[in-house]
């Protein structure tokens, strides 16, 4: 049991800040850089990722192992289908997010505009759910961890970002680096030290 429970806390560890989907993968980054501008919204934006990319990493979790890979149902071939069942429980989870959010946050929902609804387009969220099958993830308990940690990990990097993007505000940036460019530098320098953790656990 205490091995198991190592395990998980190493799996948690890795997705977050080792093999962080946006730092190592450069996965969802359109939400990264355009939502990254205050870190009120960067954190709301990161808890939604993180509860749409727990709830759609366990539920294709469970689809993939009891229907799609379903040795019962091999004949139908269902495995070719599992992109598609995916986007579809990605886009479910979203519409929960946002009548969530238009119900009980208004102004929230009203502050993130376009990149809500572009959260069932995140590639991190459809990534994780095919990372999960990639890396053989046989066991629920693991894919909800590993789910939770990606998610955990988005909102990380894009606080990060939101904290370093309002310092900048304020900062005397040159006139040429301003806006895209002085991000698009400071995101290229936050990806190198984190990829430096890598290079230690090696």
């Amino acid at each position: 049991m205490a091995d198991y429970i190592t395990t998980l806390l190493l799996a948690f560890t890795s997705i977050v800040i080792i093999n962080n989907l946006v730092f190592t993968k450069f996965l969802g980054t359109c939400p990264y850089l355009g939502v990254s501008g205050r870190i009120d919204m960067a954190f709301g934006m990161g808890m939604a990722v993180t509860f749409v990319i727990t709830l759609a990493g366990t539920l294709t979790w469970l689809v993939d192992h009891y229907i799609l890979q379903n040795p019962a149902l091999a004949q139908y071939g269902l495995g070719v289908t599992n992109y598609i069942c995916y986007i579809l429980i990605i886009a479910g989870a979203v519409q929960l997010v946002e009548m969530y959010l238009r119900k009980f946050f208004p102004s929230l929902y009203e502050s993130f505009g376009i990149f809500l609804p572009l959260i069932t387009t995140n590639c991190a969220i459809l990534g994780l759910c095919i990372f999960l099958n990639l890396w053989g993830t046989e066991d629920l308990i693991k894919a909800i961890v590993l789910s939770f940690g990606a998610g955990i990990g988005f909102t990380m990097a894009i606080c990060i970002m939101a904290g370093i993007r309002e310092n900048l505000a304020l900062a005397d940036v040159p006139k040429a680096l301003r806006g895209a460019p002085i991000t698009l530098i400071t995101a290229g320098l936050l990806t190198l030290a984190f990829m430096g953790f890598a290079g230690m656990i090696k």
